[in-house]
């Protein structure tokens, strides 16, 4: 009988992959547990298993002191020595405790605490095994499907392939072989642990460390990554040797090398770019297909960069609902802003525009005092146009400046620019300079704007009689009162009336 006990503790060991003296030692505690559920006390209570006799024996455990301070676990000296005179302080006294008695729900509980016991030392088992793995490629069996997830046969345990881990492209079979990659190991998970990936960029780097020798033995390098399962990929590679080529050695002749990784993708479109150190060539690269004008850095610290392409190729550098540039952003790491030629030029020019444009000063603003618009000044707030681009949180920010002011500052702000005074300061310019020096030359270039007539001697005439009246103080206010017109001088109705 004891050898039989034994003989299914070692057989359990080997199908759960864990050691025999864990089996053991779950033994040992369910029967500890059962025997305090049927004594109910709170002694020290300890199992011990015989292999010779198959016996699982339960004892009562008190430790010897000088005083007693909880007689359910302690033993004064001279109690002791009337059991064992040799005993001394510290020793341990064991009783024995029959286990005879024990009846079928102590028995039902001992089995649910061994159930437990094996099952955590084989998920510590399974844990120490596979989360050294992670990355690793492996080939395993779909076994079933729990709802949108596939459970997956790894051989000594249960994988879960989750809907989120799965490729777009791929449909899946129960009993079907497939390669993945171990994404993770959950500890805390109540299924299976060890979750696995087809969607994982590590899938297609372990795929060409399979089909191309020069990355497998380290003179050519995968450095980066980036992948959209199931519709593209893009993969930075890098040569240790200069007279290896990367992108050509995971090509492979007539392409034979990255087609079986294709294959096994189910078609998913791979992007192989050379690595670079420098950002700018790199980022010109991983938008490849497309043709990129110029590479600009705007912001070292945030890795944000700004890229001009021409505007045939800027629906190209985007990619179908922005992939490709989305994915060049994750194989660099860096933020990606594309934009056309055109688009950048018309940026400059706003730009140009906005710093030679005339500042409108804050006190054109009517229905604002001027106590608040010297505190608007103090927040280094001086022209209208900087005002009107601030948020109501920003102006609420200026001490003084509170919610009802915010609201007053921004009605005078519409109202300045609905009613077109902004345009009035640059058609007064115009006006000032048709106006600017005297009469005499605003009579000549009306001359020499009816001088364009045929008929040159009617013409003479009409501008010498106009700066002889020009000439007279009483002709000046009539003289300005032409030039303030700007349609007069060319008035085509005085050449026709001379010639007739």
């Amino acid at each position: 009988m004891a050898n039989l006990l034994y003989q299914q503790i070692e057989m359990l060991s080997r199908e759960k992959h864990i050691e025999p003296e864990v089996v053991v030692s779950a033994i040992e505690d369910a029967m500890v547990v059962a025997a305090r559920k049927y004594y109910k006390t709170e002694e020290d209570l300890r199992g011990k298993f015989n292999q010779e006799t198959g016996q699982v024996d339960v004892f009562s455990v008190v430790t010897v002191v000088e005083e007693v301070a909880d007689p359910t676990r302690e033993i004064s000296l001279s109690e002791a020595r009337r059991k064992d005179p040799s005993v001394e302080v510290g020793a341990e006294i064991r009783t024995p405790k029959p286990t005879e008695v024990l009846g079928r729900i102590a028995a039902q509980t001992a089995k649910q605490v061994i159930l437990q016991k094996v099952r955590e030392a084989e998920r510590d088992t399974i844990f120490n095994e596979y989360h050294n793995r992670v990355g690793e490629l492996v080939t395993v069996i779909i076994k079933r499907a729990e709802g949108p997830d596939l459970i997956v046969d790894m051989g000594r345990t249960e994988a879960r392939l989750p809907k989120r881990e799965q490729s777009k492209l791929e449909t899946y079979n129960i009993g079907e072989r497939i390669r993945v990659v171990i994404r993770m190991v959950d500890r805390a998970a109540k299924g299976p642990q060890v979750v696995v990936s087809r969607a994982d960029a590590a899938l297609v780097q372990r795929l060409f460390e399979m089909e191309v020798p020069e990355i497998y033995d380290g003179t050519v390098q995968i450095r980066a990554a980036a992948r959209e399962a199931g519709e593209r990929t893009k993969v930075a590679v890098f040569s240790r040797d200069k007279d290896v080529d990367p992108v050509g050695a995971c090509v492979g002749m007539k392409g034979m090398r990255v087609q079986s990784i294709i294959r096994e993708l189910r078609g998913e479109k791979i992007d192989i770019i050379p690595y670079n150190e420098e950002t700018v060539a790199f980022a010109q690269k991983a938008l490849s297909p497309a043709k990129v004008s110029r590479v600009q850095i705007t912001d070292p610290e945030n890795h944000k960069l700004e890229v001009i392409v021409e505007d045939s190729q800027l629906s190209l550098a985007i990619g179908k609902k922005g992939q490709n540039v989305r994915l060049a952003s994750k194989l660099i790491g860096w933020d990606i802003d594309i934009k056309s030629e055109e688009e950048k030029r018309r940026e400059i020019e706003a730009e140009m525009t906005a710093l030679t444009a005339p500042a409108t000063p804050l006190t054109a603003l009517a229905g604002v005092g001027p106590k608040t618009i010297e505190k608007i000044e103090a927040a280094g707030i001086t022209s209208l146009e900087q005002l009107a681009g601030m948020t109501p949180e920003q102006l609420m920010e200026i001490p003084g400046i509170g919610e009802k002011m915010v609201d007053k500052i921004y009605q005078a702000v519409n109202q300045f620019y609905e009613s077109g005074a902004g345009a009035a300061p640059a058609e007064g310019a115009a006006a000032e300079g048709l106006v600017e020096g005297t009469g005499d030359e605003a009579v000549v270039e009306a001359g020499e704007t009816t001088g364009a007539s045929p008929d040159s001697e009617a013409t003479d005439a009409s501008s010498e009689a106009r700066a002889s009246e020009a000439a007279s103080p009483e002709a000046a206010p009539e003289s300005e009162t032409t030039a303030e017109s700007p349609v007069a001088p060319a008035q085509p109705e005085k050449p026709e009336e001379t010639n007739s």
